[in-house]
């Protein structure tokens, strides 16, 4: 099986859909002899930041001098983003061999007349057997719908992370903040200390199950705290103060901007932290390198192409949106803006659209690369009412060389973003031509 062949197998196995329970995840785990066993692990879930939160975490792990493994979804342009080893993408040598060899063990419990794995539940056991065979001493398992339903739900963390908590997922989750809340605390394991920076109702639910289970609770806001002090385009400073720890208005320089990023990485640094006493070659300053040095891609990314400052962020939600706005008005609070904007049509478009513009913004509508996106037409229909600027192209890939010529024409800063889809499609694009190819 070769790399082409094992994602076409992986793609064959959307048929099974989603399916509850972790029987198939465990059987398929105990025939390779359980490889999810020999490393630690934390768990990260939570509606928004699960992504920028794993990354500061990698990053500390990784400068502090320690061999890790990260696991994440979903990828931007190739399945081998969502497995990585020591901050790489694993080879799609090793991606095919690995797949073909989940094959083998899913092909074994059919022929046992046990269920077929689920695609998410092939990939998960995947990164488990790259984690392994890759001798990782640390793993990040970042997961979106996390809780008991999740195949990631069978290791047992150093610690789990339930960044925030909001109403996304709602239509799949039960549809009230409540529901949401008990399935991303799901991943919360008995005596297993929880860094969370969940609100209000969330947060009791997080800290009942917690208690139900004898573990710790670390909140932001009450716990940790973090504030950010000043910032360029490049970087921010923040203060993190914990009286658990003993830091006051501890200075941090953190990479990803944004006053949303400065409570990412305040659960980062108080994970880091809890970390410290299992792992001494953890120290403040691998934590401030790591925070200093951490890069995710897609997330208030700036890239220069043929001169030209282009913005991508991967804000897809109601809550991607708020926290892109305020990070926009804060960094560039005068400039003018002309944005590529491409949203699926099962996202709440009319309160994205009026939280992001203002009337003076330019915006070309296009159609990000997923079946589910919304058509232009209609996303054409939501921008006008917030601005007359619009210019709607179909063809993504049409539609960025259009806003690109146009930002150079206007002089304004071009955002992307709307949707993961159309970051993952636009930014293979732009590093090519940054590339010059």
């Amino acid at each position: 099986m070769n790399y082409e062949e094992s994602i076409a197998y992986l793609e064959s196995l959307k048929v099974f859909g989603m399916r509850p329970g972790l029987r198939r995840i465990q059987k398929m785990l105990a025939l390779m002899r359980h490889p999810e066993q020999d490393y630690r692990t934390i768990h990260v879930t939570g509606t928004n930041g699960k992504g920028s939160v794993s990354a500061m975490l990698d990053s500390v792990l990784r400068r502090s001098g320690i061999h890790t493994g990260f696991f994440s979804s979903p990828h931007l342009a190739d399945y081998t983003e969502r497995i990585r080893i020591d901050g790489e993408p694993i080879g799609k040598e090793d991606f095919a061999a690995y797949m073909e060899a989940m094959k083998m063990i899913a092909d074994r419990m059919v022929h046992a007349e046990m269920e077929h794995p689920t695609q998410f539940e092939m990939l998960t056991a995947l990164a488990f057997y790259a984690f392994s065979q890759a001798g990782v001493e640390y793993a990040i398992m970042e997961v979106g719908m996390g809780g008991t339903l999740d195949s990631t739900n069978v290791i047992i963390p150093e610690v789990s992370v339930i960044t925030n908590v909001t109403m996304e997922h709602a239509d799949r989750l039960g549809g009230t903040l409540k529901s949401i809340a008990e399935n991303k605390a799901g991943i919360i394991k008995e005596g297993v200390p929880v860094v969370t920076a969940a609100e209000g109702e969330a947060l009791a639910v997080i800290r009942d199950r917690a208690e139900e289970l004898s573990s710790d609770t670390f909140v932001f806001g009450a716990d940790f705290t973090a504030r950010t002090l000043d910032w360029n385009d490049r970087a921010q400073r923040i203060a993190f103060s914990s009286e658990l720890t003993g830091e006051k208005e501890h200075v941090y320089s953190v990479s990803l901007l944004g006053s949303h990023q400065a409570r990412n990485a305040a659960v980062a640094i108080m994970t880091a932290n809890l970390l410290k006493s299992e792992e001494q070659r953890i120290t403040d300053k691998s934590v401030e390198e790591g925070l200093q040095l951490v890069s995710w891609p897609g997330r208030f990314e700036r890239l220069t192409v043929e001169g030209q400052t282009v913005l991508l962020d991967g804000a897809h939600n109601r809550a991607g949106i708020e926290a892109l706005r305020v990070a926009l008005d804060d960094i560039y609070p005068k400039g003018k803006r002309l944005y590529l904007l491409g949203i699926l049509a099962d996202k709440a478009i009319d309160p994205m659209v009026h939280i992001l513009l203002r009337p003076e913004d330019m915006v070309i509508v296009t159609k990000p690369d997923s079946e589910r996106a919304d058509s232009v037409e209609d996303l054409s229909a939501h921008v006008r009412e917030v601005t007359e600027h619009v210019v709607a192209e179909e063809d993504f890939s049409k539609a960025l060389s259009l806003a690109l010529s146009k930002a150079r024409e206007t002089g304004r800063q071009l955002i992307i973003c709307g949707s993961l889809y159309l970051i993952g499609a636009v930014r293979t694009i732009l590093l090519a031509r940054a590339k010059g190819k």
